[in-house]
């Protein structure tokens, strides 16, 4: 059974808090590096992150060293730090390595030692693979059970909702606006055909920053030819697409302070219902409403069609502040909730 990336950061720190090593399964790009990286951080680790599809059977174990009579192997410098800090240690590709490299790994993740060198007590192991049920798609090697025991397994389908949660602060409107109304275009989901470009939320992760770089957040050509690179040439005319109608796009901001009155009365229902999930997205309503706020949201909302306005009602009063619930619903000289009360009784 699969998990988002909500579950999987929610639950992973248990099974790393057990000293037990953890092994993220998944398709390429969705972003199992990143999820790792801020897991370290929430435990104030720094990363030591290794390929183990580059790696030889020395580069696991050393080199050794003959003293007398005696044979010692002496650790790399990553594991070596691995051994005397605490870290997160992140092994990439384990299912691409080779087999030398993967018994090495077997016995990391079983006793939590190599050649006789011990972990540091406090050291983490997680490792990311592409094998799984998507395995068919990738020139991996199949890990037999008693490899598998060893992990606590996690396969990774993450929601669109991962992906915007963490893209709300990461890449620019433009691109955040286009994935939460064109949902399908984050990522290939179906069969692939061989040397297609398909994208991916690392392209897309990709594109919002060479777009940046070459000031080509607008249609045109240059937006074009640069998204066909990362993202294919599919969700490249899409996107061209959507930029040239973007001045119809009204940010949270703007709605809260009562501007562009006139762009969201002609919004279509598809349009609301982006508009209402931004404001879930940027998690407005966690914190109190102000007069302002208020009075900018009850004029939209009594605008709204039933489907849409019972969304933004849902995103308010499920935010769990309930002083801008009362407010919200006796807002407009009680306008909110007569609108409200005539959806319901409909």
């Amino acid at each position: 059974m699969s998990v988002d990336f909500k579950t999987f950061v929610g639950l992973a720190p248990a099974v790393s808090a057990a000293r037990l090593p953890v092994l993220l399964r998944g398709r390429h790009g969705i972003g199992k590096s990143q999820v790792v990286y801020q897991l370290a951080a929430n435990a104030g680790l720094p990363v030591v992150e290794r390929r183990a599809s580059q790696m030889t059977e020395g580069d696991l174990v050393g080199l050794p060293s003959v003293e007398g009579n005696r044979t010692s192997f002496n650790p790399p410098d990553w594991f070596k730090q691995a051994c005397e800090e605490p870290v997160c240690l992140f092994l990439d590709e384990v299912d691409r390595a080779t087999l030398e490299v993967r018994q090495g790994i077997f016995e990391l993740t079983d006793s939590r030692k190599l050649n006789g060198h011990n972990l540091h007590p406090d050291t983490i192991i997680f490792a990311a693979v592409n094998g799984g049920e998507h395995g068919e798609n990738y020139q991996v090697n199949e890990m037999d059970p008693a490899e598998l025991d060893r992990w606590s397994v996690w396969d990774i389908e993450p929601t669109v909702e991962d992906w915007l949660a963490w893209a709300k602060n990461n890449v620019d409107g433009l691109i955040w606006d286009f994935i939460n109304q064109n949902r399908s275009h984050l990522e290939h989901n179906e069969d692939i055909e061989p040397n297609k470009r398909y994208p991916s939320r690392r392209s897309w992760d990709r594109l919002d920053k060479v777009l940046k770089q070459a000031d080509a957040l607008e249609a045109g050509p240059k937006m074009f030819n640069l998204a066909q690179s990362f993202v294919g040439f599919e969700a490249a005319v899409a996107l061209n697409d959507y930029a040239k109608n973007y001045e119809r796009v009204v940010t949270v901001e703007q709605l809260l302070n009562g501007d562009r009155v006139e762009a969201l009365a002609a919004f279509s229902l598809n349009e609301h219902c982006a508009m209402i999930e931004k404001v879930e997205a940027e998690e407005i309503c966690t914190a109190e409403f102000s007069d302002e706020h208020v009075k900018n949201l009850a004029a939209y909302f009594i605008t709204l069609p039933s489907e849409a306005a019972m969304k933004l009602w849902s995103v308010i009063s499920q935010a769990g502040v309930q002083d801008n619930v009362v407010k919200f619903h006796g807002a407009s000289n009680g306008a909110v909730g007569s609108h409200l009360s005539k959806i319901l009784g409909a």
